[in-house]
């Protein structure tokens, strides 16, 4: 069933598109085959946080087109706010990237990978070698000129950028009229579904929400302050004032 790609809901005032795999499917779909530009971010409880403690990101997530929700937190965030008027369905960003990478293989979509490191970015091509990469740049001391360029010169359909947030963000506002690409999909951390490094834990642990939990553990020294902190953080100002926040 699908929700409607117009069908949103806002927590700390950014307004997150409430939609499954098949609405964001089709949106890529229809935008390729229009050759229409869209662009993509996800929100999820650290970016939200973010956003909370910096007011300034709202006019840049406004710019994005479409805000796909990402992991439990914000399911529950919803549930929570916005009763049934709520997310029908979760939505986890790392299962629509693998979606997406089997669709566009069958399709014969083109990727340009824009983020993390060269090493990591080669991985893509030898995990997946039927899925056509048009180009790869790292995320890091790059310029944004030399980047556009080489991003244009590509003629790749989906752009994807693994930077971090809102830094990847902030650069998709800034230049999303000088690319040529018709999907431009900010995934963060996201880039490492790609190359296969993403920790995700088993199926069952993914389908109960605790797969941030299984990421803390084996990687603390990254994870656990936005995880540990960060959560319980959401949770307080979700229900403080998750909906009224400006």
């Amino acid at each position: 069933m699908s929700l409607g790609i117009n069908n949103k809901f806002k927590i700390f005032g950014v307004s997150v598109n409430n939609i499954n795999y098949r609405d964001l499917s089709s949106a890529v779909n229809d935008a390729i085959s229009s050759c229409r530009k869209i662009t993509i971010a996800y929100a999820n409880a650290d970016t939200l946080n973010k956003i909370y403690e910096d007011r300034s990101l709202v006019n840049i997530y406004d710019n994005i087109d479409i805000i796909h929700p990402d992991g439990i937190g914000v399911f529950l965030a919803s549930k929570y706010l916005y009763k049934e008027n709520g997310m029908k369905e979760r939505f986890a960003g790392s299962d629509f990237y693998e979606i997406l990478t089997a669709e566009s293989i069958k399709k014969n979509r083109s990727f340009f990978f824009f983020g993390h490191t060269v090493k990591e970015l080669e991985k893509i091509q030898s995990r997946f070698p039927d899925l056509k990469i048009n180009g790869l740049h790292e995320g890091y001391n790059f310029s944004d000129e030399t980047v556009i360029e080489k991003i244009n010169k590509a003629g790749a359909d989906i752009l994807i950028i693994g930077l971090s947030c809102p830094i990847q963000e902030k650069w998709i506002s800034a230049n999303k009229e000088k690319l040529s690409c018709s999907v431009i999909l900010a995934v963060g951390d996201g880039i490492k579904v790609f190359s296969g490094d993403k920790i995700r834990g088993p199926s069952f642990i993914r389908k109960i929400g605790f797969e941030w939990l299984v990421r803390m553990l084996a990687e603390p020294g990254k994870n656990f302050s936005r995880y540990f902190f960060g959560i319980p953080l959401f949770i307080i100002r979700t229900i403080s004032n998750g909906k009224t926040i400006i």
